[in-house]
This record gives structure tokens, sequence and C-alpha cells, in this order.
């Protein structure tokens, strides 16, 4: 039987069923495509100039109209027909914002968001009440509340106590400032959509739809697939392929997990175990360049920094990260004796680009455009063109009239539930601009983690953990580069690595109990205990818990150093890193097992120990140097290797 992956079909579990209610659907998502891609090439159709804030309302309006069709009220409709009631709420969002895009110029010329006609007023209540229950269908009750709480914040800001109290105003003016003012629901998180992410959302929707997960899996088959533990080392190479582009922990699970995890299971790996690489694997993804899932360009944005340093940033922790996972599943392989999958049932290296080279292509014309040209805004549109019309041209690839209206529609449903999200968080960002707590804030911050720079990152990292936990990665990022960011910074640590350190922290409840919905979302395809699967996953993906602390500490974990610098960083990283996987699996690849004895688990914590000394910055501990900790984290690991060793030796002899 070939382990070959299976096409990725068209996502029919939505409401969007009847042919009319189709036709609608994919007319507006392809008519806000047109749109974006008339705004971005700057094209003028008709002669037609759009303000952004036009361009705005627009996007904002038909997309937050097809989360309404698209997504239940509650979950008893959850794959049911769309009730009568969804299609006056998708038709008033469009109105509304309609409303907002005919006056934009006139808005701008004359205030309105310090001082709105009293139309206006009741539009941007009408919109302010869309845009909450949009994000509660989207995001669920728990970034409702968020959003509710602090789109309200200026209305009772001088009634809350210390550091977080702020400028008051009647509840008129902070809806209309929400709603016009370009620091709000219409301000950077919309901007960044607009401009950035909605071309990658349509790029990953399209590579998914065309057989691009399909492509990934295979060539991780060929690559690794043979090896010991070949099937969990093909998801961390599909997962880490697919979620770079995709920017979707779950969507990246559901597809490359349906195919690696029934793999993983039939080769000798647990359920829990196979559930939590798939999870670990998938979040790891979307940190991993080129793409990570377009937050990258948000942040490059945020700096004033080209993409491609970025990308470059995060390549070392990505690295680290892939390195303690890979390192893990190759020990408990050898641990368990599991060997890789038999040749006969692999793909081939031939047929898999045979097969897939338009994806390699197309790949390397995104790379193109985005590094080579510096074109990140149109760079998705180019390939996104590339790839369909090779999967046209290609017989074996070409989709019907009716596939192409599944993927114009599943293109549409994504990014209407981010809008409906990025709509909220802009509110909450607008919250702090609106009462002044934005500048004070950084300083009450600091003043609260006192001279300690290590305090204020772990106020840091929960933060950032709480509110990872109800949101998408971009919004989650775009929120904390605003509210947080800044106080880390004021503090001395390095800007790009304080943005990556909360884009990490971000991403830490997608593998964390009790909410770890990635690992949930593994456990159900691997039909196991879903708390199992998130401790298993918490085991394996702990070095993402750790890394972030250290490039934080020591940029040149993120190649903010001297060349020398930054190659003797990552080596003791790497070797760190090697130690800690292997210390946690019990057994030291290259060397043997270190036992479960009383003995055994003291020899595991000195490596373990030895580990944290060769990846920790210097200074970390009592002010010694990086080369100290590397010194004193060889003694602490090195009866362990050596123990390992006879022990491999002797049962060697044996056998």
């Amino acid at each position: 039987m070939s382990l070959r992956a299976a096409p990725e079909e068209a996502d029919h579990h939505h409401r969007i069923r009847s042919a009319p209610l189709r036709a609608v659907f994919a007319g507006l998502a392809a008519a806000a495509c047109l749109l974006a891609i008339n705004q971005l090439f700057n094209l003028q159709i008709f002669g037609l100039v759009i303000l952004e804030n036009q361009y705005l309302y627009l996007l904002a309006g038909i997309f937050l109209s097809l989360s309404f069709l698209a997504f239940p009220a509650h979950k008893q409709a959850a794959g049911g027909h769309v009730p009568w009631y969804d299609f006056p709420l998708a038709a008033t969002a469009l109105c509304c914002c309609g409303y907002f895009a005919m006056t934009a110029e006139q808005s701008l010329l004359e205030g309105w968001e310090y001082l709105a006609p009293t139309t206006a007023t009741w539009v941007s209540f009408l919109l302010w009440l869309l845009i909450l229950e949009g994000a509660r269908r989207c995001g669920g009750w728990l970034i409702f509340f968020v959003i509710l709480v602090f789109s309200l914040y200026p209305t009772f800001a001088d009634k809350v106590p210390g550091p977080i109290s702020g400028f008051a105003q009647p509840l008129p003016e902070t809806v209309v400032f929400h709603m016009i003012s370009t620091e709000s629901a219409f301000g950077i998180p919309m901007r960044a959509f607009g401009e950035l992410v909605i071309g990658f959302i349509l790029f990953g929707a399209t590579l998914q739809f065309t057989g691009g997960g399909r492509f990934f899996t295979n060539l991780a088959l060929a690559l690794v697939g043979r090896f010991r533990g070949g099937a969990a080392k093909v998801a961390i190479f599909a997962s880490g392929f697919m979620g770079s582009m995709s920017g979707s922990v779950i969507s990246n699970v559901l597809t490359t997990g349906a195919v690696s995890i029934p793999t993983m299971k039939r080769s000798g790996f647990s359920g829990r175990y196979a559930a939590g690489i798939e999870a670990c694997a998938s979040t790891g993804g979307v940190l991993m360049p080129p793409v990570m899932g377009t937050t990258a360009f948000v942040m490059a944005s945020f700096l004033g920094r080209p993409y491609i340093e970025i990308a470059a940033a995060a390549a070392i922790p990505s690295l680290l990260f892939y390195m303690g996972l890979f390192v893990q599943i190759d020990s408990y392989a050898a641990r368990h004796k599991l060997a890789g999958i038999p040749r006969s049932e692999l793909p081939t290296l031939g047929q898999t680009f045979r097969e897939g080279w338009q994806y390699l292509l197309v790949f390397g014309v995104l790379i193109f455009f985005m590094v080579a040209l510096r074109q990140e805004t149109l760079a998705p549109f180019y390939a996104t063109a590339l790839l369909l019309v090779i999967n046209q041209v290609v017989p074996a690839t070409r989709l019907n009239l009716i596939q192409l209206w599944d993927l114009v529609i599943r293109v549409g449903r994504a990014l209407g539930e981010l809008v409906a999200i990025l709509l909220g968080v802009g509110m909450v960002v607008g919250a702090f601009s609106a009462t002044g707590l934005a500048g004070t804030l950084v300083n009450d911050l600091v003043f609260l983690a006192g001279e300690g720079v290590l305090m204020l990152l772990v106020m840091g990292a929960l933060t950032s953990f709480i509110f990872g936990m109800g949101m998408t990665v971009t919004a989650c990022y775009i929120f904390l580069a605003i509210v947080l960011a800044p106080a880390l910074v004021q503090s001395g640590l390095n800007p790009l690595a304080v943005h990556l350190f909360i884009l990490y922290w971000g991403m830490v409840s997608f593998i964390t109990p009790p909410v770890a919905l990635g690992a949930f979302a593994a456990a159900t395809l691997a039909r196991t205990s879903a708390m199992g699967a998130g401790l298993e996953a918490m085991r394996l993906g702990s070095i993402i818990y750790i890394i972030p602390f250290f490039f934080v500490l020591n940029p040149a974990l993120i190649g903010e150093a001297g060349a020398y610098e930054v190659i003797a960083t990552l080596i003791t990283a790497l070797i760190g890193v090697f130690l800690i996987g292997s210390a946690l699996q019990g057994y030291v690849p290259g060397f043997g097992a270190l036992g479960r004895s009383p003995q055994g688990l003291a020899l595991r914590g000195l490596q373990l120990a030895g580990g944290f000394c060769f990846a920790a910055p210097g200074g970390i501990i009592a002010g010694l140097s990086h080369v100290s900790m590397a010194f004193i984290g060889l003694a602490l690991a090195a009866p362990g290797l050596a123990i390992a060793l006879l022990r491999e030796r002797r049962q060697a002899a044996l056998e």
C-alpha cells in the first residue's frame, strides 16, 4: 500500500451549499480580491482612484458580510443551511461599510471622527455591533468579551484605578472614534490586512487547494520516510513547509495531519505521541521563514525593516525549535526500535518532482519577488497567478468551473474569518489610543517590573500567552506589538528580538493545555486523549518555551551580532538543544540510552542542565561568560554521554 498523500479535496463542510448562495458568496469574494489587486497594483480601473480608507471600508464590508454567511450564530447551526436572519446581517454590514466608503472624503475633510453627524453616529453604532457579533462567531466568546470590554473602556477609563486609568469620553464619541478614525477598527490591523495579508492568504489557500499539501508531504516522504522514525520526521518537514505559507496551525494540522498521523500510528508511534508531533510541527511552521504565515510582513511594517531581515532573524530560532523536535523523535524511535517506512511504500524523489515541479517554480517566483525585487506586497499575487496558469495548462491538475468556485469560496471564507477578528482587535488597539493609555502603559509595565529585565520578560510572556489563546496568529501579534513591545524595547532590549519574542509566546497556547488548540485538533485525528496529546506536545515542543528568552537576551541568536559571534552562538545553541532533547527522551542519538533507573534519571537531569548551559546566553547565571557556561555544560553532560556509550557498546557485544 502506498503512503503517497491523497489530493486535497474541496472544503464542503461549511454552509455555502445552494447554487444561488454559492454564486453570491463567490462573486463577493472575487470582487474583493479584484478590488485589492486594483488598489495594490494601482491599476485605476475605469479611471477610479480609491482613497485608502475607502478601500479598507469596502474590503471590510464585503468580508464581514461573508463571515455572517459562512459562520453560524451558534454551534447547533454549524453544517446546516444559512438561516434567514444571517442574510439581513450580511446586507447591513455591507451597507454600513458602503455608507462610510461613500462619505470617506467628506469624513476626512470635516473631521467626523471628532464631531460626526447624527446619521454617521447611528451607522457607527450599527457597525460596532456587527463587528462584535462577527468576532464572536469567528473567534469565540473569549475574544468577544475581550473586544467588548476594551472597546467600551474609553467610557469608564477615568474610573479605573492605578496604572490603567485614562481619559474618559461619552459612548457615542467612543463608538464613532472606533468606526471612523484611522487608529481603531480601521487602523493598523486592517491596513496590514489590506496591504500585505490578503495576498498571502490568497496564495496559501490556492496552494493548498491545488495540491500543495500533497506535494510537500510526498517530498518529505521521499526525503526522510525510510529513516528511523521516518513517519514522524515526515510530519516535521511537511507541516513545516505548509505551515510557513498557510499561517494557520489548525488548518495545517488537519491538512498534513490527515496523512502523517495515521502513518505514524502504523509505524509504531502511540496516538498521543503522533498527535503531539503533528501539533508541534504545525505550530513551528507558522514561525518558520520564508513566509511565516504572513506575520513576518506585518512585523516588517512595524519595525520599518526589509522583510528579508525579518526572515533571516527568524531562521535560527526556527532551526533550534525543529532541531529539538527532530532529536526527540529520533531518540524516541531508537528507544522503541521503530524502523522507517519500507521503500516500496514511499514515493520516489524523481516522481515527486515530476508531479509537483510547479510548486517549486511558484515558490521560487515568490521568493524572487520578495527578496530580490523587494515587492512583498505584490509577490503573492504574481505567485498565485502563475500557479493557477500552470495548474490549468497541465491536464492532470486542471480545475473545472465548480472547483474554481470552491477555491474562491474557500478564500472568501478564510478572509472573512480573519477580517471579522481583525476589526475587533483594531478596536482594542483604538481603546488604548483614545484614552492615552498607549503611552503610559509602557512606563507602568517597566515600573512594575523594577530593574529586572527578566521579570519584565516573564510578564510579557504571560501576557502574550493569554492573548494568544483567543486570537489568530497575525491578530495576536499586531495587538501585542502595539501594547507590549514598546515596554520591552524601552528596557533596552533589541527591537527585532522583542517582536519575535511576543510572536513565539503568542503561539505557545497552541500546544499548551488547557487550551492547546493545535494538539486537540491533532488528537481528534489520532483518536486519542486531547489532554494527553497536549501534555505530549508540551514536552516535544519544550524548546519553544526557552528559546525566546535566550534570543531576546542574546541577539546573536537572531543574527544581530558579528559573524563570528553568531556562528559560535549557533553552534553552542545547537549542542544545547541536542542535549536537552535527548535528555527529555532518555536516549542520546549516537551514544545510547540513559536508562530509567534512579541513576539514569540523575544522568538525564545533569544532561538537561548541561544543555541549558550550552544554549543559554552568557551572563544569565552569576555573570558567567558564554565560554565558561559551555565548559560547565560539557562537564555536566559528559558523565551521561560516557555511560550511555558504554552501555550501548556492551549491549552490542551481547547481541
